[in-house]
């Protein structure tokens, strides 16, 4: 019976969910399910709070079997002398099962009989655990004023610590508290528990414990005041953790060890507080524009560990949204795993050029950020600048259902409709992913460009990690070659960024950062992810609530905040050091010089380019053919076979009517065909487009509206084609297209104007005319 008798657990107390960092050093903590400050045990106790203890509770505790029978005879003289209780003689043992009953709801009693009953089990313990695993028990459990329970809880609470880090004037402070938890009060008996702490320390010195002037500096020591906020580096993520694992009432001693309490992640202290402290500058600066909300993750690239995680900015609308795993459109983030998937399937060259003109698909039409188009642009250069016509025509030749299972396939589960539903805006921003799993992602791409080295004999895409792994990595199948990624992250460098990107392409070249960003329509969400070999970065900012603001652009919010992030890192490395090349997964390959196709018999000058080894062929080069052109060159020539005169042949570089008229305002050195000489270089009297308003040279005067308000033009034309589409630019600025009915509205200023009309075939008509000033 006796050796049945101790309560089973003896203690099982609620825990406070407790975050550390990888090396055990405390991210976050929250109050235990029943309103304690109450931490799990940590591994060891602190020497000098040991000492004090012991010094202070049970000079003998080291040596009694439980019971301390001198300190009995001393307590029973005192007791008589004193005709009432005046000292209890227990000892540790004794006091943690005091605690232990208290703890079961039995509060103690100060009778002989309870006293027994202590004795008998502090003699039970003592056989089966040894003397550090009581004192452990004990300083787990004790009270140490307030709220706060356990050695570790309250260095923390009253002193801003860990408890190995404690100094001996707070170890004795806090040696003296479990019995006088009262004294920690701020307010009163600030002389009683100094007089405590400074004879404790007393007793140690004289104990040869430390010598005379750390006993000086120990008693100089002030007390603690009111109790610290404990760390609050990533209080999303401990909320994560803990609704993961049950809430507050799963914490409990009990519980598996996987839901004790004590969460031990991959997260760095020092990265995480420098992470958060730009995020919040970030906040600050934003706000003002009314962004509101931001988040960041950094995850280690080689093992997807994460090292920082900032889940919302400190700011009053944060409240508990953690929004690393919050659903928002994904913008242009999505274009490099198109781009990487075409090169492998064959259908996309890096260099070979892609249309960028306006482009219908059904109703569906999209357009360029900036408002401009290019004609025609390289591949990679149309991925680093991110323009979303050429993004949306390969998306077309890929396949939205083919591309939706690749993305699913590399990990992605917040693509939860049918592909068809999600058409081709899915390349801008039609489908939903998490800051968690988008930068795991392009984790991944870093990972796959080294697959081919055997950077652990893996499948490269799996996501990311909150702690470290234990096991294999069960991971995708290579989807995408190391060539292909190898490529992306290549073009993902590219120097020539656009517009206000423009900004960061010099920082981006001396770090060696691969990066991306995106906006969201509407202005919703800005997005910037960065990789390098060692570092994976993903930043999103905007409002929680999903409020647009015009000056939400990743350009100039994400995107700082992304290379700042990079700084605090020192992940840039200015000797080039790079993903490995997958030299076994290239091929190099001669391509046109000017299209970037492989040559075809029209082609005249040749480069060399870099394809991934097991990509299918691509079609020869269609933009260079043989020209017939007469003596000077001016006029292209139709041989009759009967004139017998001289003629050149000539190699020409020739796009499409549509791409060629927009490629040439930003190619000044592109050379089109000269006209043809003779009845063929007339004008066409089939010519399919009639401007109808305004007339040439018309001066136009811009009607006012009945409120007062100013009016506009109506502009309108027809073609010859009912289908056909006509794009409107004013000025060299696109205004629109119209389908079937060629009329359309705008607002120009006082002034001489050009009024430019191109159809799908790449027949233009220009018109200039001046809007006269009103009175």
């Amino acid at each position: 019976m006796f050796l049945l008798s101790l309560p089973d657990p003896l203690f099982d107390p609620y825990y406070s969910p407790v975050l550390e960092d990888r090396d055990g050093r405390l991210l976050g903590a929250l109050a235990a399910f029943d309103g304690q400050w109450r931490f799990p045990p940590g591994k060891t106790l602190n020497e000098k709070f040991t000492a004090a203890l012991i010094q202070t509770e049970d000079r003998r505790f080291r040596f009694h079997p439980g019971i301390d029978p001198l300190a009995l005879c001393r307590a029973l003289v005192q007791n008589i002398r004193a005709r009432r209780t005046v000292s209890g003689a227990s000892t540790l043992t004794m006091q943690t099962i005091r605690l232990a009953r208290s703890a079961k709801g039995r509060p103690p009693r100060r009778g002989l009989f309870e006293k027994a009953v202590e004795a008998a089990l502090a003699l039970r313990l003592e056989l089966t655990s040894s003397k550090d695993e009581i004192l452990a028990l004990y300083a787990a459990n004790a009270p140490f004023g307030g709220n706060v329970v356990g050695i570790e809880a309250a260095s923390w609470r009253w002193f801003g610590r860990e408890a190995q880090d404690l100094s001996w004037a707070e170890a004795a402070v806090l040696a003296v508290l479990p019995n006088s938890p009262g004294l920690i009060h701020p307010g009163r008996n600030r002389d009683r528990l100094k007089a405590k702490r400074d004879a404790l320390l007393d007793k140690l010195a004289a104990q040869g414990r430390f010598g005379q002037e750390t006993l000086a500096l120990a008693k100089a020591e002030s007390l603690p005041g009111n109790p610290l906020p404990l760390p609050q580096e990533a209080p999303h993520l401990l909320a994560r953790l803990m609704r993961e694992h049950g809430g507050l009432a799963a914490f409990k001693a009990s519980a598996s060890p996987a839901s004790a309490g004590r969460f031990r992640t991959t997260l760095g202290l020092g990265i995480q507080e420098r992470a958060r402290l730009i995020m919040e500058r970030a906040a600050g600066r934003f706000a003002g524009n009314g962004i509101l909300n931001g988040a960041c993750l950094i995850i280690h690239t080689p093992t997807g560990e994460t090292a920082a995680y900032v889940g919302n900015v400190d700011s009053p609308s944060a409240g508990a949204v953690d929004l690393i795993n919050a659903a928002r459109s994904s913008g242009s983030l999505l274009k490099p795993f198109l781009y990487a998937a075409m090169l492998d399937s064959g259908d996309l060259l890096p260099a070979a050029l892609i249309s960028d003109i306006p482009t219908r698909v059904g109703s569906y039409s999209p357009e360029n950020i900036s408002g401009n188009y290019l004609g025609a642009v390289p591949a990679d250069a149309a991925l680093a600048r991110s323009l979303n016509i050429p993004a949306v025509r390969s998306l077309r030749v890929y396949g939205v259902d083919r591309f939706a299972r690749l993305l699913r396939g590399l990990g992605l589960t917040t693509l939860f409709r049918r592909s068809e539903d999600y058409g081709l805006p899915l390349i801008l921003g039609g489908a939903e992913v998490t800051l968690w799993e988008i930068t795991g992602l392009y984790a991944g791409l870093g990972r796959a460009a080294e697959a081919a080295s055997g950077w652990n004999g893996s499948a490269p895409f799996f996501p990311p990690t909150l702690f470290p792994r234990e096991a294999a990595v069960r991971a995708s199948p290579a989807l995408l070659s190391p060539g292909a990624a190898w490529l992306t992250l290549e073009a993902l460098c590219f120097a020539a960024r656009p517009g206000e990107e423009s900004q960061w392409q010099e920082y981006a070249g001396a770090r060696r950062i691969a990066w991306k960003t995106g906006t969201s329509f509407g202005f919703r969400d800005a997005w910037a992810v960065g990789i390098t070999p060692e570092w994976t970065v993903g930043v999103w900012i905007g409002n929680a609530t999903g409020e647009g603001r015009a000056e939400l652009r990743s350009a100039i919010t994400s995107a700082p905040v992304l290379f700042e992030l990079f700084s605090a890192l020192n992940a840039g490395n200015a000797s080039g050091a790079w993903f490995f090349q997958p030299a076994g997964d290239l091929k190099e390959q001669e391509v046109c010089a000017f299209s970037g196709f492989p040559p075809g018999p029209g082609c005249f000058s040749l480069k060399s380019a870099l394809l991934p080894r097991h990509a299918p062929p691509h079609r020869p080069c269609p933009y260079c053919r043989e020209v017939m052109l007469n003596v000077q060159g001016d006029l292209q020539v139709i041989l009759d076979g009967t004139s017998g005169r001289a003629v050149a042949q000539a190699r020409r570089f020739v796009l499409p009517p549509a791409e060629e008229w927009y490629f040439r305002r930003w190619n000044l050195d592109y050379k089109p065909l000269p006209p043809f000489e003779g009845e063929a270089g007339r004008g066409d009297p089939a010519f399919p487009l009639a401007l109808f308003n305004p007339k040439p040279g018309a001066g136009v005067l811009v009607p006012r509206e009945m409120d007062g308000g100013e009016g506009r033009v109506v502009f309108s034309a027809a073609h010859r084609d009912e289908s056909a589409v006509i794009y409107w630019h004013l000025d060299e600025a696109y205004l629109g297209f119209t389908v079937f009915f060629h009329e359309l509205e705008a607002r120009p200023d006082p002034g001489l104007h050009r009024l430019t009309l191109v159809d799908g075939l790449g027949n233009t008509l220009t018109r200039q005319f001046t809007v006269l000033e009103g009175e």
